[in-house]
Formats: C-alpha cells, structure tokens, sequence
C-alpha cells in the first residue's frame, strides 16, 4: 500500500490547489483522505488493468481530417 496521507501532505496539496485551510480543517479531512486511500487499494487489487474495457476520449475532434 502506498504511504498514508499525513497533516503535512495534505497541507501541501491544498496549497497547490490554491487553498487556504487551517490546520483543523486539514485534521478534519484526514480521515476521509486515508478512508479513500484505502478503498483504491482494495479496488486496485480486485480490478485487473486487462480486465477494464478499452476506451478512448476525445474532447474535441477539431485536429481530426
């Protein structure tokens, strides 16, 4: 499993974002932070790569002839 999200991580990420949050708004989103975490774990490990279906998106098609 990938490193648990700590107070400074996420104090981190919301500068980057442009955030202003104090301390106990980020002691307050931590565990919602670490719940997520965890759930992508358990679905990474259920859901292969090659079982997902192929997909392709594309905003625009302006460059296409």
């Amino acid at each position: 499993m990938a490193k648990e999200f700590t107070i400074e991580d996420l104090r981190v990420l919301a500068d980057l974002a442009g955030l202003n949050l104090s301390d106990d708004d980020l002691q307050r989103l931590l565990p919602g932070v670490k719940r997520a975490q965890q759930q992508v774990a358990v679905l990474r490990a259920i859901i292969a790569p090659g079982d997902e279906p192929a997909g392709v998106f594309m905003a625009s098609d302006g460059d296409r002839k």
